[in-house]
């Protein structure tokens, strides 16, 4: 019987599953939508129970899509968002929400209510910061907790586990508590290369009790990514997910991280094995991370980590990305007045307005890489949700300047053309940042809904110089996800050895190089231009 895997990704809006065999081959998958709740004062919460109830969902229709027998199934992984779940001692729900209501147990990767808690972890100067660029992000997990405890303290005494989305899920998979080495070191401060909580931290940024309850709360053992937990899929969970008691399940990844596994090794396009260390995973979804690997620390301003074995087990992970990706593109396409008309214009021919926006742009250009010429004139500068990296400044927004009074089909598409170049050269801030710390990265291999788009990678490789891949696989994370299944499985003795057999690229895209890097080059010297000018405005109205 045909061996396959069960890969369970939950983003943000979303809980996805694919079912794949040993050469890493879709064989089916289907996604269930998440709700979610918004309130002012940046706060962004769902609920852990419809999480795992979607990814119940999933799962099925993956399953039912693939034609797979539950019988085959070999091994489950799980990714997630790094968003923040609370539960109490019986597993059930503690709100975090100041709603007061008990399904709102979850505080989304993106939710920003803990800025004066991160200033406040930042002021403490301790030397843990060191591996998250410097400054810790309103998007990691600690600064929540200080939240929590500082503004609903009641919730923080019943709360009796505090676990990142991805160890919730594997926890309902098993019933087992640990933590992947993964959450803990990305977003907990946890320092893996040293097998220990930063207990001091905590002590000087007002979450000393974590430390004094001996970090109970939140994670006493920590595993990499892949290990097998538990006996397994529990019998309770079986009987949900329709598959059979005691299949492994592998120590979980962030989804990001999830993408960077499916992309970062594996072989190229003509067969031949790569080296992760050459490459920078770049994953563009609402939000876009960029995971590169090494041997050795390297510590970089502005950009997270180095984090030991929190992507690849015995590699240093550096990891850099935007908070608002995908959602700088939807949110800013649609400030234009003709939006709504060529969205109904997509939506009568059966393809989605970003499509749409693409085949504009390239009818209209010589070439495909000559497209983004549409934008010469408008310049975007995307941090919606502040600059994760290189900058590390949650304060920062974004900016538009070139705007006049067109209010026609192509002035939509040229401020699409705009927005993709802004995000195009802040990535290439990031690769430069990097390289500047001895990263040696030839190839760009994207993964997310708009890698799939030639145009947005022709111009991540202009603006970056870089040739981009694009993987195989048209589910990379979900494929980094059943990795991790195969290797709880037994079928692959580490990571590298699951990456060598089950990842590929497929299509590469070049720099087109000339007048086109020129162009390039005077729009990023605009769109830093425009970075700094941000800046002295916010200088500016403090004083």
């Amino acid at each position: 019987m045909q061996r396959a895997y069960i890969g369970v990704d939950v983003g943000t809006g979303s809980a996805r599953a694919g079912v794949f065999d040993a050469a890493g081959r879709l064989l089916g998958s289907a996604k269930h939508p998440i709700r979610m709740w918004r309130e002012a004062g940046d706060v962004v919460e769902q609920s852990s129970d419809d999480i795992w109830a979607a990814c119940v969902a999933a799962v099925h229709g993956a399953m039912a899509e693939s034609g797979v027998e539950a019988a085959a199934i070999a091994g489950i992984g799980f990714d997630a968002t790094c968003s923040l779940v609370v539960l109490d001692a019986d597993l059930r729900p503690v709100t975090v929400s100041p709603s007061a209501d008990p399904a709102r147990n979850v505080i989304v990767w993106m939710d920003h209510r803990a800025m004066a808690e991160t200033d406040r972890l930042n002021a403490t100067g301790h030397a843990v910061l060191a591996h998250v660029g410097g400054q810790i992000s309103p998007e990691m997990e600690t600064p929540k907790l200080l939240w929590l405890k500082t503004h609903l303290p009641e919730s923080w005494a019943r709360a009796a586990h505090f676990l990142d989305l991805s160890d919730f899920l594997t926890l309902m998979a098993t019933g087992d508590l640990a933590r992947s080495t993964c959450t803990v070191t990305c977003k907990w401060t946890y320092l893996a290369h040293e097998n220990r909580w930063a207990d001091d931290f905590f002590h000087a940024g007002g979450l000393g009790d974590l430390a004094d309850e001996g970090h109970a709360r939140i994670g006493t053992r920590i595993v990499d990514p892949g290990v097998p937990l538990g006996s397994g899929l529990t019998e309770a969970a079986a009987r949900t997910l329709g598959l059979r008691p005691g299949i492994p399940v592998g120590a979980a990844l962030i989804d990001a991280h999830a993408g960077g596994v499916g992309t970062i090794g594996g072989q190229d396009a003509a067969g031949a094995p790569v080296n992760p260390e050459s490459r920078i995973a770049f994953i563009m979804g609402t939000s876009a991370c960029a995971m590169a690997v090494a041997a050795a620390p390297r510590f970089v301003d502005g950009v997270w980590g180095p984090y030991y074995s929190a992507m690849v087990p015995g590699l240093w992970l550096t990891e850099g990305g935007q908070s608002a990706a995908g959602a700088a593109v939807d949110r800013i396409v649609a400030m234009h007045p003709a939006h709504a008309a060529l969205k109904a214009e997509a939506a009568a021919a059966g393809i989605g307005l970003l499509e749409l926006l693409e085949r504009e742009l390239t009818a209209a250009a010589p070439s495909l890489a000559e497209a983004a010429y549409a934008a010469a004139n408008l310049h975007v500068v995307p941090d919606l949700l502040g600059n994760r990296s290189p900058f590390a400044d949650p304060d920062m927004r974004g900016l538009i300047a070139g705007l006049d009074l067109d209010d026609g089909r192509d002035g939509v598409a040229k401020l699409y053309a705009a927005v993709l170049c802004g995000l195009s050269y802040g990535a290439a801030q990031i690769l430069d940042a990097l390289e500047a710390a001895g990263y040696g990265l030839e190839t760009v291999v994207m993964s997310g809904g708009a890698s799939h788009s030639p145009l947005v990678r022709q111009i991540m490789a202009d603006a970056t110089g870089r040739r981009v891949a694009l993987p195989e696989t048209a589910e990379p994370v979900l494929l980094g996800a059943a990795m991790l299944g195969a290797m709880a499985a037994g079928d692959f003795p580490d990571m590298g050895a699951a990456m060598a057999a089950m990842s590929r690229d497929g299509a590469e895209t070049l720099p087109a190089g000339g007048a086109v890097a020129a162009f390039h080059a005077k729009k990023r010297a605009v769109f830093e231009l425009l970075q700094t000018a941000e800046g002295e405005t916010r200088r500016l109205m403090r004083g």
